[in-house]
Order: C-alpha cells, then structure tokens, then sequence
C-alpha cells in the first residue's frame, strides 16, 4: 500500500512540473510572436 502512495505521489509531482513548464513554454512563445509583430519587416 505505501509503495502505491508513493508512485501516485510522484505522478502528481511530474504532473504539475510538467504544467508549470509547458506554461513557461507557452508566454515564451507569445513574446516571440509580439516580437515578430513589431517588427519593422512585417507589413
């Protein structure tokens, strides 16, 4: 029974690093994109 707390513990763990580091991922890309709309090329 404890080791199955244990592996469902750290499943939640890599669940929730993983949403944390898809979200950084994601604002990263949104500022790429603004980047790219200001800049003076794009008409």
């Amino acid at each position: 029974m404890n080791k199955l707390l244990v592996l469902i513990a750290l499943g939640a763990a890599l669940v929730l690093a993983g949403c944390n580091t898809w979200h950084g991922f994601g604002k990263d890309l949104e500022k790429a994109g603004d980047k790219i709309q200001k800049s003076p090329n794009n008409e």
